[in-house]
């Protein structure tokens, strides 16, 4: 069955024949689409978080303290911390490790240690459980770092989503659809407002000579 030239080229040519602006609106409308789509079908994700501060005892000083916030920071998410947070959250080590994150600020010594969730209250109950783990294997060794660390703010439930709404997921589909769409509209063909130009005449093998003899 031999193929209808005419009918390949109507989709090309439809393209060209279609206004400008149609390209940025397609892009748009589809990049919203699918961004509001994928807002919808992601679950809602919660995110609380818990304080912990490093406080000097009488053999040692604020310096001291700073350091080991940021020690006792890097330490929060591991095995030997999670091991004992484990059982006051009562998720596994490995949800524990994909879940909780732990910040520290180079001008005060205290630790964040923030916990996400489908569910709101597991957030801050995996939160609030590593804060309590930490504190404890950090209390244990104070007599030698003359260090205490000390529950400066529990984590508690949260009542809105971390995670955006499907509206902000649509609005940043709008925008890369309607990049994508302006992308295309610069690369496409360009249509051509007047005839086929000619090729310019190439001088034949004999008029060539001839001038090159009048050389």
């Amino acid at each position: 069955m031999t193929e209808n030239p005419t009918a390949s080229r109507r989709p090309a040519a439809l393209a060209r024949t279609l206004p400008p602006w149609t390209l940025l609106a397609a892009g748009v409308l589809a990049g919203g689409l699918l961004g509001g789509g994928y807002g919808i079908a992601k679950p809602a994700t919660y995110t609380a978080t818990s304080y912990v501060v490093a406080v000097p005892t009488a053999k040692s000083d604020p310096a001291s303290a700073l350091g080991f916030a940021q020690a006792y920071g890097r330490v929060a998410t591991q095995l030997a911390v999670l091991g004992d947070a484990q059982v006051w959250a009562g998720v596994p080590v490995k949800t524990l490790q994909s879940s909780v994150q732990t910040a520290t600020s180079p001008d005060a010594p205290m630790v964040a240690i923030t916990a996400t969730s489908a569910r709101p209250d597991l957030a801050a109950d995996m939160a609030n459980a590593v804060s309590r783990a930490l504190t404890r294997h950090a209390n244990d060794t104070k007599d030698d770092t003359h260090v205490e660390l000390q529950s400066f703010a529990r984590a508690t439930k949260p009542t809105a989503p971390s995670s955006a709404s499907p509206a902000v997921t649509g609005l940043v589909g709008a925008s890369a659809g309607g990049l994508l769409g302006g992308l295309v509209l610069l690369v496409r063909p360009r249509r051509t407002t007047g005839g086929t130009a000619r090729p310019a005449p190439v001088p034949g093998p004999a008029v060539a000579a001839e001038a090159h003899g009048q050389l």
